[in-house]
């Protein structure tokens, strides 16, 4: 890892650059997985599979995917550390939570 970003910063391009992209998959009425923990700057991709629109709206606001449809998806870029329990706006008995560290 430390030579990769050694080899970033050699090349000027932004420690960012190596983010990771973790999915959540919308089905069944259900995220899954329940509970996510990712990094700052990590990509964060919301599938649905299930045959109508989800949301995945966070309960303090800090993101809001409006309608997925279905077969579609959505992303997010955790920007700020913290934990955001979130929900689908139109199936408020869907619940999960994204955990952003440090």
């Amino acid at each position: 890892m430390r030579l990769l970003i050694w080899l970033m910063s050699a090349l000027a391009l932004p420690v960012d650059a190596i983010a990771a992209t973790h999915v959540v998959v919308i089905e069944g009425m259900r995220f899954s997985p329940p509970a996510l923990t990712v990094a700052r700057g990590d990509r964060v991709m919301w599938i649905n599979k299930d045959l109508f629109p989800h949301t995945a709206t966070a309960d303090a606001k800090a993101f809001d995917s409006h309608g997925i449809a279905a077969n579609a998806s959505w992303i997010y870029v955790a920007r700020d550390a913290g934990r955001y329990a979130y929900s689908c706006a139109l199936h408020p008995a869907m619940h999960a939570v994204l955990n952003v560290r440090r």
